[in-house]
């Protein structure tokens, strides 16, 4: 049985999906897709063991189509043209049932492998599935990013990695010939983080190195798992427990722990711009206007390992990281875009207040399209009291400044602007 418990029990057909219904529900996009038979290029963006793999195999199964795939870590150029050479010869061009080339991890090609892919997509010769755990906007170049649609897979809930491990005691030929009870699953939910790889690992250990009956319990599963880490790290499932270790090591001003966190993922082979990439996030969300230098330095940092690379990067990323630590905080600008979209889909596309549109035409004009606006620079101080948001909700205040040398300085400037306005 050397064949992994996640691999035995991967679903074959849509109807066997758990979780993802916003795609493979009855009215998901996917699902749309395979009932028309019309494939386009798409991506698919989520984290690690949420089943993009399985997806794609689905969606080649379904649609009935020739299915190539390459793994992003191990092919180069040659490889890619090979396999389009293959989908040219096994599917007809600029017909719907054109061959699907899946790519995992599409965001470990290189400029160079991904360029490669464009003819072959453009022209129609291939359907492109890449999968990736990465941003896309950041990992996909513009060119190929354009040419596929992006779809966003979420981590499994509760409920669905519950019903995966039920699936497994029922359906699996080795698992279910055993007498096993999930008498606790909180501890196997925590450990796998929504991984529902991870997740079936640690079962099939525990369930593997137990004497029937088995009784699944938090105690059992926590005493397993931490006899048997160095199994789990060698797969790389610790990369986002570590990363937010670090990040977190950062937000509570912690650089001893920040660098420690660094060195683990540098050891480990992590990606550096991927460490920058975080701290340039940790930046602006756990900093912000507190010392908005760090966004600077953060940014920097990510620019300056994109092209010096290994080993010489780790000097750069610890200088940021105990840079970044050490700094004030602030959330507040995190805070206040997260109360504003929530109050957009509150209260839905409010019209923009007349003084505020724009009026290039004469008709614009005519309808009193900018008519009353005030020009700030025209008043005293270059500012004058005047509404700025949609009449249905004047005088929310979203932004509430940091306790902090800066952004008590800028509560200060808001008081004397605004004193009849937002309580600052």
């Amino acid at each position: 049985m050397n064949i992994p418990l996640a691999e035995r029990i991967r679903p074959k057909s849509l109807d066997d999906y758990i979780s993802q219904q916003h795609l493979v529900g009855e009215k998901g996009a996917l699902t749309q897709h395979i009932k028309q038979g019309v494939i386009p290029s798409l991506i698919l963006w989520g984290p690690p063991g949420i089943g993009k793999t399985t997806l794609a195999n689905i969606i080649a199964s379904e649609s009935k189509r020739p299915f190539y795939t390459l793994s992003a870590i191990s092919s180069g150029v040659k490889d890619v043209r090979d396999v389009i050479e293959k989908a040219k010869q096994s599917g007809g061009l600029f017909t719907t049932k054109n061959p699907i080339l899946f790519i995992d991890e599409i965001h470990r090609f290189s400029k160079s492998q991904q360029d490669s892919l464009l003819g072959a997509v453009e022209k129609g010769w291939v359907t492109l599935i890449g999968a990736t755990t990465e941003n896309p906007s950041f990992e996909v170049i513009p060119a190929l990013l354009s040419r596929c649609q992006v779809y966003i897979l979420n981590s499994f809930d509760k409920d669905d990695l519950i019903e995966l491990l039920k699936r497994a005691i029922k359906e699996d030929e080795f698992i279910s010939k055993k007498n096993i009870k999930l008498k606790e699953t909180d501890a196997l939910l925590q450990l796998s983080g929504g991984d529902a790889r991870k997740l079936l690992n640690i079962f099939e250990l525990i369930v593997q190195s137990e004497n029937e009956p088995i009784q699944i319990t938090n105690d059992l599963v926590l005493a397993k798992v931490q006899k048997n880490t160095v199994r789990y790290d060698k797969t790389g499932e610790q990369h986002y427990d570590i990363i937010s270790a670090f990040i977190k090591s950062i937000r509570g001003s912690d650089p001893n722990g920040a660098v420690y966190w660094l060195a683990r993922m540098i050891e480990g082979g992590e990606d550096v711009k991927f460490i920058a990439r975080r701290m340039l996030i940790s930046a602006s969300e756990d900093i912000g206007n507190a010392n908005p230098t760090a966004l600077i330095l953060a940014n920097n940092t990510f620019q300056a390992v994109s092209v010096i690379g290994n080993p010489e990067s780790r000097i750069i990323l610890s200088q940021c990281a105990v840079y970044l630590a050490n700094s004030a905080k602030s959330n507040a600008s995190y805070m206040a875009i997260r109360q504003a979209q929530q109050l957009v889909n509150e209260t839905g596309d409010l019209s923009v207040p007349l003084h505020l549109r724009n009026a290039p035409t004469k008709l614009m004009k005519d309808l009193d399209y900018g008519k009353n606006y005030k020009y700030a620079h025209n008043f005293e101080q270059n500012f004058i009291d005047q509404e700025f948001l949609p009449d249905e909700i004047s005088n929310t205040k979203l932004y509430e400044p940091g306790n902090n040398l800066r952004e008590n300085n800028f509560r200060e400037f808001l008081k004397k602007r605004w004193k009849t306005k937002y309580d600052y």
